[in-house]
């Protein structure tokens, strides 16, 4: 991986919200809501495909040259008495943070971040560089990997040839409108295809992109309005198995709510599709809050399971997804019947830069690998205004975090078989 020569700058954005670099100072990153100076080490290039974001209401925060230690941008240092900004890029898929944006937010006023996440970046040598590392060798997502205009033109054929599958438009929605990676492979015939299926939920997640109570940030894309029916996910699924190369169908996506609330329907769904074919991954994505309906589609042929998660101490997988009826007990149980079945299991571990590597954090994810035997962890940046996950979790901890670089090379010494990625991998 390739590292710069020294310290990028800081980059901040003017009252225009132009973007440039300011020499005087280091980049900073924030970590649990406190500032440091990143090492080289910690720096890659920007990711293609990723984007900047100017973070309204925030002043940038960089770090002294001579010494490290965190100052604050005030004001333009090329038009005194103009206000500055901060700004953060958001990654492409199959990067992981180590660092936030560096910023103090400026009075209670300033308006709640979307919901992204909020990776440190500066400027150096021609480029910007982030806080971050390649957390899968994985292409399938990768910018480089899609050609718009083949993109519009194959999903409009579909579209057309499926017209009476409510399931089939409702991808093209989230192809054409959103941009999904997932939707837009689907209709490449490639790769992960999306099978969303529920539009209720039985978690209330404060950082849901799907949905989110009026007066608060906007949710990133719509939710699904109807439950499909077995055919029409089936008409999506069997022929995706059938051709597609490194072939997986996932249940749960960003679009839906909780899949196990329509087990049964998935249950029929994956039941139509073996009949046809036993090629590929069948997966689900789930909060994994019923153990009972885990159990039901294992026995129909679930082969994997990825659970999403964003920490391992049950008060702060509570006051994250708000539960209606279940616990992390609960969570817990339905890995251990997919394990017992003999199927895969990956954690969606929701990554935030000073919580995830916090001591306390670290030893109870330990304590669930080593009980619960998931065979992969896949690190997922959180997105969501850092400020606000960490009020929500009324996080406050006693030492300092270990470091997400450390963090990481910690797990793998502790767990040598157990694996870490970003995307679910398709089971040969």
């Amino acid at each position: 991986m390739i590292h710069p020569d020294a310290l990028p700058s800081l980059v901040f954005a003017d009252s225009q919200g132009n973007i440039t670099d300011f020499p005087e100072l280091n980049m900073a990153g924030m970590s649990g809501g406190q500032f440091c100076q990143p090492s080289i080490e910690d720096l890659i290039p920007l990711p293609e495909g990723s984007e900047l974001f100017v973070l309204p209401g925030r002043l940038p925060v960089g770090c002294n040259k001579e010494n490290g230690e965190p100052l604050l941008l005030e004001e333009d240092p090329y038009q005194p008495g103009d206000t500055v900004q901060a700004v953060a890029a958001f990654m492409s898929p199959a990067y992981t943070a180590i660092f936030n944006s560096a910023y103090q937010t400026r009075g209670s006023n300033a308006p709640r971040l979307p919901l992204f996440a909020y990776t440190a970046v500066g400027w150096h040598q021609g480029r910007f560089w982030v806080t971050a590392f390649r957390s899968d060798p994985d292409i399938r997502q990768d910018f480089c990997q899609f050609d718009q205009e083949k993109i519009i033109r194959k999903t409009r054929k579909k579209l057309k040839e499926y017209g009476d599958n409510r399931l089939v438009q409702h991808l093209g929605k989230c192809c054409l409108t959103y941009g999904c990676p997932a939707a837009r492979n689907y209709f490449l015939g490639r790769w992960e295809a999306p099978l969303p299926t529920s539009p209720i939920c039985n978690a209330r997640c404060v950082g849901c992109i799907s949905l989110q109570p009026a007066g608060s940030c906007s949710a990133t894309q719509d939710r699904i309005r109807f439950v499909p029916t077995p055919q029409e996910i089936a008409g999506v699924a069997i022929p995706h198995l059938q051709k597609a190369e490194d072939a997986i169908v996932s249940f749960g996506q960003g679009c839906e709510g909780e899949p196990l609330l329509q087990a049964h329907i998935i249950e029929e769904a994956i039941q139509l599709i073996r009949k046809q074919t036993a090629r590929g991954t069948i997966n689900l994505n789930s909060n994994s809050s019923l153990p009972q309906a885990v159990e039901i589609l294992a026995r129909a042929g679930l082969d994997s399971l990825r659970v999403s998660l964003n920490s391992a101490q049950e008060q702060y997988h509570s006051r994250y997804y708000r539960p209606d009826g279940f616990t992390l007990t609960d969570v817990k149980e339905s890995i251990r019947i997919m394990k017992e079945a003999d199927r895969f299991v990956s954690l969606n571990y929701f990554i935030q830069p000073g919580v995830t590597d916090s001591s306390e954090e670290f030893e109870a994810l330990s304590q669930l690998v080593a009980s619960c035997r998931p065979d992969l962890i896949q690190l997922r940046n959180l997105n969501m205004d850092p400020e606000w996950y960490l009020h929500t979790l009324d996080f406050h901890p006693t030492k300092s975090p270990l470091g997400m670089r450390p963090w990481l090379l910690k797990l793998q010494r502790r767990f040598p078989t157990l694996r870490l990625g970003y995307f679910n991998p398709f089971l040969s």
